[in-house]
């Protein structure tokens, strides 16, 4: 059989099954690296995010998903609501749902941290931008 129709037909059946790998791939690159989805469910998501030397993602907030953020390699620079802190590899910071939120990396090696999301609602949608470097909406 045609290797293009047997593609289509995985295709087909993922989308039938309204499976998320149907419209997007597991790895997303943005202007400060990128996210890989590991895991997603109804009620939490699981990513690994790679801020490159110098990124910083948007001052950000979520109405429907809170975040939890572990570092496991880098430093990351955090704004969250009027505070700023650093956190180190091995430590993490839970983000309520509804509170302002920037990640950024101001080093010279990469910042990897793993982001778990909880919510009832877990689309990129959610993320209303307050302030983006890359001018963003």
């Amino acid at each position: 059989e045609n290797p293009e129709l047997i593609l289509r037909k995985q295709l087909d059946k993922l989308k039938e099954q309204k499976r998320p790998e149907a419209d997007t791939h597991r790895r997303v690159d943005r202007p400060w690296g990128y996210y890989e989805t590991l895991d997603v469910t109804d009620r939490f998501q699981v990513k690994r995010i790679v801020v490159n030397p110098g990124g910083m993602l948007s001052l950000q907030m979520h109405q429907h998903r809170a975040e939890h953020w572990v570092v496991v390699r880098g430093t990351a620079d955090i704004t969250v609501g009027e505070e700023a802190l650093t956190l180190n590899e091995n430590q993490s910071l839970y983000i309520p749902s509804g509170t302002v939120h920037r990640l950024a990396n101001t080093v010279a090696t990469p910042l990897e941290p793993i982001e778990v999301q909880t919510g009832n609602y877990l689309g990129d949608d959610d993320i209303v931008r307050l302030g983006d470097i890359y001018r963003r909406d």
